[in-house]
C-alpha cells in the first residue's frame, strides 16, 4: 500500500515536471499588439495620467511646504507698522499662503469685510491652480475601463464575425485574434483606470491639506488686524 501511495507521488511530480517544462510564456509587448487600436489609446491615457500625476504631484509639495515663522513675522510686521516689509516676506515665500496674505496686505485700509473677502478669492484662485488638470485623471478613471469593454465587445463580434465567414473551416487560431482583443484590452482598461483613481485621491487628499493651511493662515491674518482694536 505504502509503495502504491510513493508510485503515485512520483507520477504527480513528473506530470507537474512536464507541465513547467511546456509552460508558455505570453511576452507583454505582443499581447498590446495584439490588442489592437484600442490598446494604443489605452496606453495613450496611461502616459497622461502618470504625467499629470506626478507634475502636479512636485506642484503641491511645493505649494505644501510651511515656514513656521511666516506668520509671527507676518504680525510683528504689521505690529510695528513695517506694512512694506510685510510685503516683502510674502514675495520671497513664493507659496500660496505667501501670496494670498499679500493680498491682504494689499488691501489695509479698507473694512475689514473687504480685506477678508480678497483673502478668500485668493486662497481660492491658489486652490484652482493647484487643482490645474486634477480633473483629467478622474476622467481617465473613468473613460479607460470603459474602452477596455469597448475592447472587449469588438473583440468578440470579430471572433463570431470569423466563426460566420469560416463556415466549417473553424479553428482556434481563427477564433484566438477576436479573443485576444477582448480580453486584453479588457484587463489594459481596469489597469489604467484604477492606477488613475488612485493618483486622484492622493492628489485630492494632499490638495486638501493645503487648503486647511490655507484656512489657518486666513484666520491668523484676520486676528492680527482685529488685534489692535482690543
Amino acid at each position: 500500500m505504502i509503495t502504491g501511495i510513493i508510485l503515485q507521488i512520483q507520477e504527480a511530480a513528473e506530470l507537474v515536471t512536464g507541465a513547467n517544462e511546456n509552460e508558455i510564456t505570453l511576452p507583454i509587448l505582443e499581447l498590446v499588439i495584439k490588442g489592437g487600436w484600442i490598446m494604443g489609446i489605452i496606453g495613450l491615457l496611461s502616459i497622461i495620467a502618470f504625467y499629470i500625476f506626478f507634475e502636479r504631484y512636485f506642484v503641491i509639495a511645493r505649494a505644501s511646504k510651511e515656514d513656521k515663522g511666516f506668520m509671527n513675522n507676518i504680525r510683528n510686521f504689521i505690529h510695528d507698522g513695517k506694512i512694506e516689509s510685510a510685503k516683502a516676506l510674502c514675495i520671497n515665500n513664493k507659496s500660496p499662503i505667501g501670496r494670498m496674505i499679500d493680498k491682504g496686505l494689499s488691501r489695509l485700509g479698507k473694512p475689514l469685510n473687504d480685506i477678508n473677502a480678497a483673502i478668500e478669492n485668493a486662497g481660492k484662485l491658489e486652490i484652482a491652480k493647484l487643482e490645474k488638470n486634477v480633473a483629467g485623471l478622474a476622467t481617465i478613471a473613468g473613460a479607460a475601463p470603459m474602452l477596455g469593454f469597448l475592447g472587449t465587445v469588438i473583440g468578440m463580434i470579430r471572433a463570431f464575425y470569423d466563426m460566420s465567414m469560416a463556415g466549417n473551416n473553424i479553428n482556434i487560431e481563427l477564433l484566438s485574434r477576436g479573443i485576444y482583443q477582448a480580453m486584453i484590452t479588457t484587463v489594459g482598461g481596469l489597469i489604467v483606470g484604477v492606477a488613475a483613481y488612485i493618483f486622484y485621491n492622493l492628489l485630492v487628499a494632499r490638495i486638501q491639506k493645503v487648503v486647511y493651511k490655507l484656512e489657518i493662515s486666513a484666520t491668523e491674518f484676520m486676528d492680527v488686524l482685529y488685534e489692535p482694536a482690543k
